[in-house]
């Protein structure tokens, strides 16, 4: 049987009771509205955070073998006055790679806004 049916309607818990009981709900609460969701978002954090470093060191590594391949394999094409031009080569390299990645991102984005409005 229920424990608010056997009381009598004019007694109410007592009041250390209902402080306890309050406590409980407010950590409960506060746990679940953001101890929670700041982990999944620390979670989400760090593999970005890592992924954004392995490719970094990846594209570094790639530019690096580029310029490496251009002073070696071109032979006498980059001597003299002419040995700027590869770190040049490499260098707008990496920039049209970056505006291709830039543009990419910025249509992925407007695709997913588009899509959220027609909902």
């Amino acid at each position: 049987m229920n424990d608010r049916a056997s009381r009598p309607t004019d007694e109410a818990a007592p009041l250390p009771q209902v402080v306890r009981e309050l406590w409980e709900l407010i950590v409960a609460y506060f746990r679940q509205e953001t101890v929670i969701p700041l982990q999944q978002l620390g979670r989400y954090i760090v593999f970005g955070l890592l992924g954004a470093l392995l490719l970094g060191v990846g594209v570094l590594l790639l530019a690096m073998s580029a310029l490496r391949a251009l002073q070696d394999e071109t032979g006498t094409t980059f001597s003299g006055n002419w040995s700027w031009a590869p770190y040049g080569i490499v260098f707008v390299a990496l920039l049209l790679g970056a505006g291709i990645t830039w543009q990419a991102r910025s249509a992925g984005r407007d695709r997913r806004e588009r899509r959220g409005s027609d909902r």
